[in-house]
């Protein structure tokens, strides 16, 4: 696949011509590159249910002005302060259905900046190599953000009458999994669309180079458990006359790291099986060195849930794991429980590739890159999933690569031109023109 790919001119409409020529690799570029720092670090909003959430309102009001340049009626719905979650609303001229295009404004947290060696050092810093744009949020999500942006901008700049409404709508808190943005809007606000297409990472890229973006048409879910070992404390002279709690935390996570979940496969696998990774480990006691631990903690993220699986039938599953542990070596005392203020994320349902909004996305799609799309369950969370649980057709698709690295986090600059000329002719297909 050529790096830089065009539609035939043949095979534009006169409207298509006219909004296509306005979404350029510099439009995006100079786009992403304001949004990627834009209320920054304090959007940074980690998963751990007991560190303190992200503060979203620099990034929400900056992304409202842009919004307001467009024509849109621009609202606020916050939940918790500092918090706020946008919504812009663009009304058709009527007799078409509504549209959402949906991204995030929290960012996963940057850690050490140190190791941010793409960007001198500065994670929000947005840099170029090549074909690759980095910073933290570029693939999750200012990047997919301003495909966004960019796709309703140019519409709005190519005179474009739009029959059915489009809504712009950018969460707060996806990254904690949506009480105080997609939930909140969901079902204390009465946010609600025919369609929704929410622009996260979907992208992907062989090793020969060539490259695309899937389309999620359904998502796997997640979970937190904390397990907690206890033994007896005694001096490190004398390990045989006490139970250290960690050594025994250790070799149960080896029988976690290899379990299995009761599950019914889905139509669509996702990147892993329901799987649980281990993702902390406390034990020991300051000051107390001398001293083997007589208690230790672990947390457990159970990802790649699908539809059927529960908190029940997941919790009962560890469960067995542990009795089987703890049967096996009689020194062994462990036990189980949700992490506090952790949410149970179910898998979803797949949405149907021949109905819109995935047809359409589809067509436009293969009218861009020449192939047809692939359709999976993508295996993180976002907001799709919020929408598709309760019944709305969502479906996930953007440039950011699925799957990117932690430190040094970039996007594909071709990919996300790309993915801005596919949204803009979806939109423009699904909601129709009064032209």
């Amino acid at each position: 696949m050529q790096s830089t790919i065009e539609i035939e001119r043949a095979e534009l409409t006169t409207i298509e011509r006219r909004v296509l020529d306005r979404i350029t690799e510099q439009a995006w570029l100079d786009l992403t590159c304001e949004l990627v720092p834009a209320g920054q670090p304090e959007a940074e909003n980690p998963l751990d249910p007991d560190e303190a959430p992200a503060r979203e309102e620099g990034a929400a009001h900056f992304i409202a002005d842009k919004l307001t340049d467009m024509g849109f009626e621009v609202s606020f719905h916050t939940k918790r302060e500092g918090r706020p979650n946008v919504v812009g609303v663009l009304e058709g001229t009527g007799g078409g259905p509504s549209l959402i295009l949906n991204d995030h404004l929290d960012t996963y947290p940057a850690g050490d900046w140190n190791a941010w060696t793409m960007t001198g050092g500065h994670p929000f810093r947005p840099t170029r190599h090549g074909n690759r744009l980095y910073a933290r949020g570029t693939s999750d999500t200012r990047g997919n953000l301003a495909c966004t942006l960019l796709a309703a901008r140019a519409i709005r700049e190519a005179g474009v009458a739009l029959r059915g409404t489009l809504k712009c709508v950018y969460t707060a808190d996806e990254e904690k999994n949506g009480p105080d943005g997609s939930i909140f809007l969901l079902d204390e606000c009465g946010l609600d669309a025919d369609y929704t297409i929410v622009c996260e990472p979907t992208g992907w890229t062989r090793p020969d180079g060539s490259w695309g973006m899937g389309i999620a048409v359904a998502n796997g879910g997640n979970f937190l458990v904390e397990i907690e070992t206890r033994g007896i404390k005694t001096h490190i002279w004398r390990p045989d006359t006490g139970i250290n709690a960690i050594g025994k935390m250790a070799r149960l996570l080896a029988a976690f790291e290899t379990m299995t979940f009761t599950h019914t496969p889905a139509r669509l696998a996702g990147g892993t099986p329901p799987t649980a990774s281990i993702v902390r480990m406390q034990g020991g006691v300051r000051r107390e060195m001398q001293f083997t631990p007589d208690i230790c903690h672990g947390v457990l993220a159970v990802v790649g849930i699908l539809p059927g699986m529960t908190r029940e039938s997941v919790m009962a599953d560890i469960q067995r794991v542990i009795d089987a542990c703890m049967k096996a070596d009689p020194d062994l005392k462990a036990t189980a429980r949700p992490y506090p203020g952790a949410l149970f994320v179910d898998g979803t349902l797949e949405q149907d590739e021949l109905a819109d909004p995935t047809a359409a996305l589809g067509r436009s799609y293969r009218r861009i890159l020449k192939e047809a799309p692939a359709f999976y369950r993508k295996n993180a969370f976002n907001d799709t999933i919020r929408f598709a649980e309760r019944g709305r057709a969502a479906i996930t698709f953007g440039p950011g690569e699925d799957g990117w690295p932690p430190v040094n986090e970039y996007i594909h600059i071709d990919k996300a031109v790309a993915a801005t000329k596919i949204l803009a002719l979806a939109v423009l297909e699904l909601l129709g023109t009064a032209e």
